[in-house]
């Protein structure tokens, strides 16, 4: 035996470890563990794939370089590039989808929302659309044509989060509960209404409101008064009255969930001053240069919110996700030519095709995340409530909806993946509006490298390998029958199985075949 291992010396170090243990169990690293993540969730409205600095393709392209996005490219340096993020192809799908976990087939949120038990879908001479849930997601069960569902902010806040929703809400009709944000859980709400669009992004213009002071419904951001007749952008007064939000949020103890929800780059197209003149300067148009101004616009506040953290020794213990709600707005006042402002990516916003549903994502967790890494795995949207969750530590929670996302952190920390053998869905029913490619009443299946839409109006299938064909070019539907067949059968099988809605025919009254009927 080891002469220093005596009976006395192991007694002498028995008692010393009786003594210091306690001490160190009320010791910093243990207390460190029990610290909750602050989170930022970041989300952009109408921003394109291709509207950024940050290229999210295997190359840089034109796009790329003609936008300035220096905050999103620091944040890339310091997290995950995601390649492949999918959202719905307009805004309220997608935002109910991310309050909820839920497909939007199966929430039937299939549309924007704005005035209550009103459809906003366009006509057609062909189809009728279903009654879907035009009054959007509620924490209640009593407001018709919606959905009804356990919210993640409310989830955040019975956890011990201090919970401040800036920006866009657009989660449910005017009148209805989630037409103001503290209703889904939130402590602070910032700007959010009903409405999915402002009616001006200048202060000048009381950011839409017809009077200094006043609400004027239904595009008139409410709650900014203090800005009303000053110079600042929307998106900066947002940023200010966010960073103000997190100086409370230190005062409770709580650590933070902030969903900065940006207004922009949606229409109407405003030139932001502070950005503007440098993309005339380059050559671009006046309607160019505004949405470019309004991408810096956006950019600049995310590295406001970086700076804060830093500044305020936060950026170690903060998770920051970045996405876009659908594909970048590619109609009029978009000036060249429409449908073509998120190439390589086929059309753009209402689209079924890429560029309508794929989006600019980006992933920082400080001690969790490489830096600077990229993930080519697919996911949707509804991926990120269980996600949130999960960063959040909170695993004991109960839903009164059927959860469909699949957590990513598997992917963010490089030991798995949950794209494997996972198909994802999309299920538009309706009539966006405008026409366009891809624009219309649809249901589509990605799964693995192929993607199949079907279109409600005329029952045709259009089949692409997005991996060998990420414009869509090349319909290969002719050509590949059995694996048409074989989709057709998945897709049609899903729909069913979370009751999906469809449209019907007018000539007929009937309803519209499932995809795997007409063939």
């Amino acid at each position: 035996m080891n002469k220093l291992m005596t009976a006395g010396n192991i007694g002498r170090i028995s008692l010393l470890t009786g003594a210091v243990l306690p001490l160190l169990a009320g010791c910093n690293p243990e207390k460190k563990a029990e610290i909750k993540p602050n989170i930022i969730m970041f989300l952009v409205d109408d921003m394109g794939w291709q509207d950024t600095s940050v290229p999210f393709w295997k190359e840089k392209t034109p796009f790329n370089l003609r936008y300035r996005t220096p905050s999103m490219e620091r944040l890339a340096s310091q997290g995950m590039k995601f390649t492949q993020a999918y959202a719905s192809s307009v805004s309220s799908p997608t935002r109910v989808s991310l309050m909820t976990g839920m497909n939007a087939a199966r929430h039937r949120v299939t549309n924007w929302t704005l005035q209550r038990n009103a459809s906003v879908d366009g006509k057609s001479d062909i189809l009728s659309y279903p009654e879907w849930n035009v009054n959007g997601v509620q924490p209640v069960d009593t407001v018709p044509h919606s959905v009804y569902a356990t919210l993640l902010p409310q989830l955040l806040k019975n956890n011990g989060y201090y919970t401040i929703h800036c920006g866009k809400a657009h989660f449910g009709a005017m009148t209805t509960p989630t037409a103001n944000p503290i209703n889904c859980g939130f402590d602070v709400n910032i700007a959010g209404h009903a409405a999915g669009g402002p009616g001006s992004y200048y202060g000048t213009e009381n950011f839409g409101n017809k009077e200094a002071g006043g609400h004027t419904l239904p595009w008139g951001i409410p709650g900014l008064e203090k800005y009303h007749g000053d110079s600042i952008f929307l998106s900066e007064a947002l940023t200010r009255e966010a960073i103000l939000a997190l100086d409370k949020s230190r005062s409770t103890g709580k650590p933070f969930y902030l969903y900065m929800a940006h207004y922009a780059v949606h229409v109407p197209l405003y030139a932001d001053n502070r950005f503007y003149q440098k993309y005339i300067d380059m050559g671009l148009d006046d309607s160019e240069a505004r949405y470019s101004s309004m991408v810096e616009g956006m950019d600049k506040s995310l590295g406001d919110l970086m700076d804060y953290l830093d500044k305020n020794n936060l950026t170690d213990n903060t998770i920051i996700l970045f996405m876009s709600d659908n594909g970048g707005f590619s109609l009029r006042p978009r000036s060249g030519e429409q449908h073509t402002h998120n190439k390589p990516l086929n059309s753009g916003k209402g689209s079924a095709y890429e560029g309508g549903i794929r989006e600019p994502m980006i992933v920082k967790w400080p001690g969790k995340v490489k830096p600077g890494t990229k993930c080519n795995d697919y996911l949707l949207i509804e991926d990120f409530y269980p996600t949130i969750l999960e960063m959040a530590g909170i695993d004991d929670y109960k839903t009164v909806q059927t959860v469909d996302g699949r957590s990513f952190v598997p992917m963010l920390l490089q030991s798995g993946t949950t794209a494997s053998g996972r198909d994802l869905f999309w299920h538009f029913p309706n009539n966006w509006g405008p026409t366009g490619p891809g624009i219309g009443a649809t249901s589509t299946i990605r799964s693995g490298d192929w993607k199949l839409i079907y279109f409600y109006e005329d029952r045709h299938f259009e089949l692409y390998n997005i991996t060998d064909d990420i414009g869509e070019l090349n319909n290969l539907a002719s050509e590949q029958e059995s694996r048409v067949k074989e989709l057709a059968s998945q897709l049609g099988n899903y729909l069913r199985s979370v009751d999906a809605q469809r449209p019907s025919f007018k000539a007929t009254g009937k309803i519209a075949e499932w995809p795997d009927e007409v063939l």
